[in-house]
């Protein structure tokens, strides 16, 4: 079953196809594992525009494997598979996709994401 929570997503379209990308907490320790750089290194090197081709093609294939995890099915995306998509979309896309739902992973519980409604707790 899936839960729903501090979670992100995006979609990139290429070939006629569409490939949902999925940051969760659990994925973000993934990408972190893979690219040897913590979280919030990562989003502070986007806000700068110097993520790397390689984190770019490490976060994407993180999101990528964590999207087919969720729905069961399919064969586990490889980094080959993410450096394809890339080179399909381009690299400036999929950076921006990657990072559109790694953002929405850290906003999430925040004033901004819920809207700003209330600043008490949920019942």
């Amino acid at each position: 079953m899936a839960t729903k929570g501090a979670r992100g997503e995006a979609f990139l379209e290429a070939n006629g196809e569409s490939y949902r990308i999925l940051f969760t907490n659990r994925a973000i320790a993934e990408a972190e594992q893979r690219t040897g750089k913590a979280f919030l290194h990562l989003l502070r090197l986007a806000s700068i525009e110097d993520l790397g081709v390689n984190d770019v093609a490490n976060l994407l294939v993180t999101g990528l494997e964590a999207a087919r995890r969720e729905t069961g099915g399919g064969r586990p995306y490889q980094i080959t598979q993410a450096f394809d998509l890339m080179d399909a979309v381009g690299f400036v896309q999929a950076a921006q996709a990657v990072v559109l739902a790694l953002t929405a992973v850290l906003a999430f519980g925040s004033k901004a994401e819920e809207g700003e409604e209330s600043d008490s707790p949920p019942a």
